[in-house]
């Protein structure tokens, strides 16, 4: 146990010092959002060993600062990336290492070589250790995935992205079904679930989707910076698996497992409205009261003690896609494989389209929309009766053509043409007259 524990420290160490900046953003992020839901100083300082002047100091800042310092370069730093990829080929043996970079140019001596590749072997010694479970506290952390599975939603099978976002501690979750698995909805999952859970925790863990991360430079995430944006509106710290090592997120695993083989299990819907109201009934009534397997407890019990940070009264995050489109004779905008109905007095304008959470908002050059509509499936055609106000139906004919009144030919000719009743003409014909 000593052991584990002298490995641990030393790989938090070795953490520290490569991504010491963004440990301390979040750090400070963790301080600030504990202060916001009401916790003392010296509660704070107590629970993350810290001193209550740094406390202070950021609560008087209001957020993370970057302290601007010079970067030591060390001589091993132009063949760090060998290093990484060689050492353990060579079972992280420092005197090969040692030999190899010299070959390479590197004029030091064995011992930089093992202070550099020190921290480098004890992270990738950490990642082949077996998972081992670990219980997080009140408030701590949310586990957020997706899982699909195909659905009968009225009279066809349809492809459902279930968003499952599971409190660490708790093990209460939310759920929501939705068409795909874009960032809008992403987005709006967590507001949900932020809004059904009346708070917000300090940390989100993922997996590596392309709508949170775009990937990683130098042992850096590269955070999509319109996620990272959200995660900052809403005050909480985003963190993702390592790369192959899904099995960190067990919670929400287990929990889309659960959802897939609980809730939908051989069930039908009328519409996805239907779904919808189901799932709610379902969190409610089942998911909330079981006695959940691993902390032999009711997740909404134990949701008693969570400390999530309040979301008060604050607006929902604004996320907009903005596509630009010029209407075509039909009126019906293109927009993600489907049409949708603008009123035709627009055919042949150039109309933007405003794409939020669950609609599509088209604007011409005003500030209100000229039409507005719920997202629908892919090769959706979504018509607004009152768009096509005053056309003809499909297929009708047009009414007898009128004569022009007004040509000045015709009125200088002797003007309209009289008109005269059929009784005129009938009794015409009854004397025989010709008219």
């Amino acid at each position: 146990m000593d052991e584990i524990k002298g490995f641990v420290g030393s790989l938090a160490a070795s953490r520290d010092a490569r991504e010491g900046p963004m440990l301390q953003e979040d750090r400070v992020r963790e301080i600030l959002s504990r202060l916001e839901r009401g916790e003392g100083v010296k509660s704070i300082a107590r629970t993350l060993g810290v001193d209550r002047k740094t406390i202070k100091r950021w609560r008087r800042l209001g957020g993370w600062q970057a302290r601007v310092r010079g970067a030591r370069r060390r001589g091993l730093d132009a063949f760090g990336a060998f290093l990484e990829k060689r050492g353990p080929e060579v079972a992280w043996n420092g005197a090969v290492l040692l030999r190899e970079v010299q070959g390479l140019g590197f004029t030091g001596g064995y011992l930089q070589v093992q202070r550099f590749v020190r921290p480098l072997r004890d992270a990738k010694r950490w990642a082949a250790v077996a998972t081992v479970r670990f219980e997080t506290e009140p408030g701590r952390q949310a586990q957020v995935d997706y899982g699909q599975l195909r659905v009968w939603i009225g009279e066809q099978v349809e492809r459902v992205h279930l968003f499952v976002f599971t409190l660490g501690y708790s093990r209460r979750l939310f759920v929501q079904a939705s068409r795909d698995e874009r960032l809008a909805s992403l987005l709006d999952g967590h507001e949900q679930a932020f809004r059904h859970f009346g708070g917000v925790p300090l940390e989100g863990l993922y997996d590596n989707p392309r709508t949170v991360t775009l990937g990683r430079e130098a042992g850096r995430v590269l955070w999509h910076p319109v996620f990272e944006d959200f995660a900052r509106y809403w005050g909480f710290t985003p963190r993702v698996c390592q790369p192959y090592r899904a099995q960190t997120k067990g919670k929400v695993e287990s929990g889309v497992k659960y959802v897939k083989r609980n809730a939908l299990a051989g069930r039908r819907f009328r519409s996805w409205e239907d779904l919808h109201a189901w799932l709610a009934q379902w969190m409610a009534e089942v998911a909330d009261v079981r006695t959940h397997g691993t902390t032999y407890a009711r997740p909404i019990d134990r949701f008693a003690e969570e400390s999530l940070t309040p979301i008060g009264v604050r607006a929902p995050y604004r996320f907009e896609h903005v596509r630009h489109r010029i209407v075509p004779p039909d009126a019906l905008v293109s927009v993600a494989a489907s049409r949708y109905s603008v009123p035709v007095r627009f055919v042949g304008e150039t109309v933007r389209v405003h794409e939020t959470a669950g609609h599509y908002e088209i604007y011409h050059q005003g500030a209100e929309p000229i039409a507005r509509h719920a997202k629908a499936g892919r090769h959706a055609m979504v018509m607004d009766p009152r768009h096509y106000a005053g056309l003809l139906r499909p297929g009708g004919k047009p009414s007898d053509p009128r004569p022009p009144h007004f040509d000045p030919a015709f009125l200088a000719a002797g003007g309209e043409v009289a008109i005269r009743g059929l009784d005129t003409y009938a009794a015409a014909a009854g004397q025989g007259s010709v008219l």
